[in-house]
Formats: C-alpha cells, structure tokens, sequence
C-alpha cells in the first residue's frame, strides 16, 4: 500500500516563505504524476498544483508556488513564496491516477494527512 506523508507547513507572516515536503512510498513514484490540494476551514478542497511530464497550477498561486519533485528521493516539493493569508489551509499531496484530470481531487488516490499552513497577516 502507498504512503504520503508531507510535512513542512507552520506559520509564516504574509509575504513570507515555507516549502512543503511529500514523501510517498514504494518503488514506481517516478511513474505517477503528484498533485498537492489545499482545504481552508469552511471551504471544498481545491487545486494547487500538479507535476506530470510538465508542471500546472491553479491561477491564484501562478507565479508564487513552484511544483519539483526528486525521483531518487521520491519526493515532491512546494516552494510557495510570497505567501497571503488567503493560502492559509490543510495542505495535502496524492498520487495522481494515470489519465485522470490533474485539477481534480477525485482524479487521485493515496492521499497523505496533511500539513497545515497558517499566514499571518
């Protein structure tokens, strides 16, 4: 069974820095694509970003955020700089399912706990 666990979220003060980290287990991490999602309290779950053979990111972290990911380590970061107490949330990464829409929570499995990402303003 795949594990996913991120970790690096905390509190910042706006226009501050944090990268999160998403370890996931097993042998074919360079075979799949990643994503990472947030939830805001009151909020549905949304799109940040997604790395495939390429990179994609929701409009509203376009320019802040930067997807990469480390094969050999299997791993997958997000740089967010400049950060605004509208990124405050849970963020969480997963596994992006083979053909499936990359902007879609339902087009992933093997999703990790979470880690929360506080912006003071």
């Amino acid at each position: 069974q795949v594990q996913v666990v991120e970790s690096g979220g905390g509190l910042v003060q706006a226009g501050g820095s944090l990268r999160l980290s998403c370890v996931v287990s097993g042998p074919t991490f360079r075979s799949y694509g990643m994503g990472w999602f947030r939830q805001a309290p009151g909020k549905e779950r949304e799109f940040v970003a997604a790395i495939t053979w390429t990179t994609y990111y929701a409009d509203s972290v376009k320019g802040r955020f930067t997807i990469s990911r480390d094969n050999a380590k299997n791993t997958v970061y997000l740089q967010m700089n400049s950060l605004k107490s509208d990124d405050t949330a849970i963020y969480y990464c997963a596994r992006k399912i083979p053909g499936s829409d990359r902007s879609a929570s339902q087009g992933y499995d093997s999703w990790g706990q979470g880690t929360q990402v506080t912006v003071s303003s």
